[in-house]
């Protein structure tokens, strides 16, 4: 294979498709105004899960970034391998750990690296406001995972919290190295044990040894590989509020 020498190339491929522009805009760094696909009557519990309008320095914040097939299908989305992906209730229990949870729906096709940006904007005004580092997190599910890594490479920040669930696969993570893209801060990465769509993450945390302030990885076996990120399970779900507490 010919090396990609773009990081931009690097979310074409995660996509697996051409680098046709999004159904909708992306709002850059400077702005946390959503700008996504017009909301459907499907899609109306993500109304409760905004960027909020008034930020509370006292709370902990948590964002959820879902898998392509959110992307791909809408809401709901349904694989004929691992059934409907239940983003509704995966954000509803998190929320129910006493987080602010942020998410949204992406529009189909979404230019990875200008949605890294979006976030990355959006965690950035939280700190402007008070909010500890500590305090926030970013959880990527599969393509959200990669934008998660970009999103922890925009900010550079050992303070902020990282989840990337079902990725690393050997790959796209020595593309991730070959454009010096690091992950920084406290990040934790979990994985099915049978799961063909990802690997081990320990490369890219060699790589960037000095820029984690702590690390772990969990490999589960609950035996259906990619099929944990559709369901709200507490084999991944309670590692996560556990991470987040220490």
């Amino acid at each position: 294979m010919k090396w990609i020498r773009s990081l931009a190339a690097i979310l074409i491929l995660l996509t697996g498709c051409q680098n046709t522009a999004p159904t909708s805009s992306i709002t850059k760094t400077n702005s946390v105004t959503s700008t996504v696909s017009p909301v459907s009557d499907s899609s109306l519990f993500l109304t409760q899960y905004v960027f909020p309008t008034s930020i509370d320095p006292t709370k902990r914040y948590m964002f959820y970034l879902h898998g392509r097939i959110i992307e791909d299908q809408g809401i709901p989305a349904i694989s004929p391998e691992y059934g409907e992906y239940k983003y509704e209730a995966i954000l509803e229990k998190l929320a129910g750990f006493g987080f602010t949870v942020i998410s949204e729906q992406r529009p189909k096709n979404t230019d990875g690296m200008e949605y890294a940006e979006r976030v990355a904007g959006q965690v950035i005004e939280l700190l402007s406001t008070g909010v500890p580092g500590e305090n926030i997190m970013v959880i990527g599910a599969s393509k959200g995972a990669w934008i998660t890594i970009a999103i922890s490479n925009f900010l550079a920040n050992k303070e902020l919290n990282f989840v990337l669930m079902g990725t690393c696969d050997p790959e796209t993570t020595q593309l991730f190295m070959q454009q010096n893209v690091f992950l920084y801060g406290n990040v934790l990465t979990i994985r099915d044990s049978v799961d063909q769509l990802a690997g081990t993450c320990q490369k890219l945390f060699v790589f960037s040894k000095g820029k984690i302030a702590r690390h772990e990885e969990i490999v589960l076996h609950v035996g259906t590989g990619h099929g944990i990120l559709y369901s709200p399970l507490d084999e991944w779900m309670l590692p996560i509020i556990e991470w987040a507490d220490q």
